[in-house]
Parts: C-alpha cells; sequence; structure tokens
C-alpha cells in the first residue's frame, strides 16, 4: 500500500504568484532539474491544464507519464492524479496554499507514488522525500527568484 509523504516550505511571495509558478507548466524544464519535456494535452475551458504529458530523467529514474489535474475554485489548491504511465502504476498529489501574516505562502506538498518495479518500503519513502523535498527548493526559487 502507498503511503503518502507531506512536506511544507514558506514562500516568500503572495499565493496568486505561488500558484502562477505552478500552473505555468511549459515553463517546468526551465526550473525543474529532472523535467525534460511538459506538454499540456488539455486545457479546462478557463485556460489551467487538464492534462499534462511528463518526461522525467531524474538520472537512475526515468519516466514519460501523464498526469490530470484538480483545481480549487479559490486558486489556493490543486491536485492530481496518474492517468497512465510507465514505471508508475499510481501517483496521486497536491499543493496547498495558505497565507502567512507578513505576506508570504506556505505551501503544503502532498505525494504518494506506486511504482511497477518491486521497491522496498525505506527506500520508497526516501525517494518521496527527496523529490517532495527537491520540488519545493525549486519552487522556491523560482517564485522568489
Amino acid at each position: 500500500m502507498a503511503e503518502k509523504t507531506k512536506r511544507s516550505i514558506t514562500i516568500d511571495a503572495p499565493a496568486d504568484r505561488v500558484m502562477a509558478v505552478i500552473a505555468d507548466f511549459a515553463a517546468y524544464p526551465t526550473w525543474v532539474a529532472a523535467a525534460k519535456t511538459v506538454e499540456v494535452l488539455d486545457t479546462r475551458p478557463d485556460g489551467l491544464a487538464d492534462r499534462v504529458r511528463f518526461v522525467l530523467d531524474a538520472g537512475i529514474v526515468k519516466d514519460t507519464y501523464v498526469l490530470r489535474y484538480q483545481w480549487a475554485e479559490d486558486g489556493r489548491a490543486v491536485s492530481w492524479e496518474l492517468e497512465s504511465g510507465e514505471i508508475q502504476k499510481a501517483q496521486s498529489g497536491s499543493y496547498v496554499l495558505n497565507d502567512t501574516a507578513d505576506g508570504g505562502t506556505v505551501v503544503d506538498y502532498r505525494l504518494t507514488v506506486d511504482v511497477n518495479i518491486p521497491m522496498i518500503g525505506l527506500f520508497k519513502r526516501k525517494a518521496e522525500k527527496v523529490i517532495t523535498d527537491t520540488a519545493l527548493k525549486e519552487l522556491k526559487k523560482q517564485v522568489e527568484g
């Protein structure tokens, strides 16, 4: 059974700016080290991505997969589910944004990944921790930079 990994980071920017970076999939290859190509396959009537294809190369882990997105009406959360993947058999995740008192944003990132290859639970949890920590640090650098 897959376990959920949760990490948080505070970004010195308002939530709408953070969400704009999260939603700009075309720019991911410029700031997400492991993202080689990212293509929006379908969009919603409001212009937000509905389905997105990723080609990921994180050294030992390489995968091509499609995620389906759900966007909160208030613009403060997005979640996704794996539609198809080469080595992943499941992925679900979310970003939830909350304001800080000083005008920043706390980003809560949840991720659950299950792969088609056998993997000891300890290694899987470690990989999820690395993925979430790296994603949050890259997001913070992109938004604040």
